[in-house]
């Protein structure tokens, strides 16, 4: 079954929202960044220009995989957002090897290039709660919808937060250890922050890159068939079941089995049994496309 009209205008909302928001962020970082000098804030500019890939790209992919099945991809386009999900986990992926990268030359180096005025943490806590905000709505609408490449945008916006406090973290220990010079080890609290937080990152998206992976693949859920096949065994008139196989397209998850029954009975009947199995699968998996073969005891 596809996905409602109301549902499909929801996830390009959200998408097309999310591609916004980015543009906003990325060009106020980048005056900010260059009115006060900051390196610090321009490195964030310039994430946040990766995120502003990463949104268009989701927002592409939402549209495009929303699209009903035609001759050419019988099976709809819900690919699309496996592919997207794919890649910009890799982009995700890319930036913590940059951060770390830039964390590591700072700490061997000793040059700390961060300049902290006013400005400096009014545009980060404004990318705080912009991030926020967009990460929950994308995670509610990833879970509602099914959607991999929701899923990922919210997980790349869901780190921007953890790289902002870190560059917030890090204006405040430069500030602190230049007012002390005991403590002037605290200057490099943010690569060493930033690296922690890359690492987290990385290992996340690593598991999200598995999920799409497998989505690519075509692997069928763990114990989805063993739910199936239990439904489907509860139904009167049906003596076994056999070959099934699931599979997701985007949100969009197929299912396709062969049911045993009485082979003496009429094709009518047959016919409403298999409908009767279809309706069984889809009130416990709802907005699934199943397709059931009948075949004699």
């Amino acid at each position: 079954m596809a996905m409602s009209l109301a549902g499909q205008n929801e996830k390009q909302r959200v998408a097309s929202g999310s591609a916004l928001a980015a543009v906003g962020l990325t060009l106020f970082k980048l005056v900010i960044g260059f009115m006060t000098g900051s390196l610090g804030i321009l490195a964030e500019a310039a994430h946040s220009g990766l995120d502003l890939i990463a949104a268009i790209m989701t927002a592409a992919a939402v549209r495009f995989s929303d699209k009903p099945a035609d001759k050419n991809h019988l099976y709809g386009h819900g690919k699309i957002e496996n592919l997207s999900a794919l890649l910009e986990t890799l982009l995700l992926l890319f930036t913590c090897l940059w951060i770390i990268t830039s964390a590591i030359r700072r700490l061997r180096s000793g040059n700390i290039e961060i300049e902290v005025s006013p400005w400096s943490f009014i545009v980060m806590l404004t990318s705080i709660a912009v991030d926020v905000s967009r990460s929950r709505m994308l995670s509610r609408a990833a879970k509602k919808f099914r959607s991999q490449a929701l899923e990922a945008d919210a997980l790349h916006f869901n780190t921007d937060i953890w790289s902002s406090a870190v560059v917030i973290l890090g204006l405040l220990g430069v500030k602190f250890g230049m007012s002390h010079p005991a403590l002037h080890w605290m200057v490099y609290a943010d690569a060493v922050a930033a690296i922690v937080v890359a690492v987290i990152v990385v290992i996340i998206s690593v598991r999200l890159g598995r999920r799409t992976v497998a989505g690519l693949l075509d692997e069928a859920p763990e114990g989805l068939c063993e739910q199936v096949s239990k439904i489907v065994l509860g139904v009167p008139g049906v003596r076994g079941c056999r070959q099934i196989r699931a599979r997701h397209s985007g949100s969009q998850l197929f299912i396709d089995l062969v049911i045993l029954a009485d082979g003496t009975q009429s094709l009518q009947k047959a016919h409403a049994l298999t409908e009767q199995v279809g309706r069984a699968i889809r009130d416990i998996l709802p907005e699934t496309d199943v397709t059931v073969h009948p075949a004699p005891s």
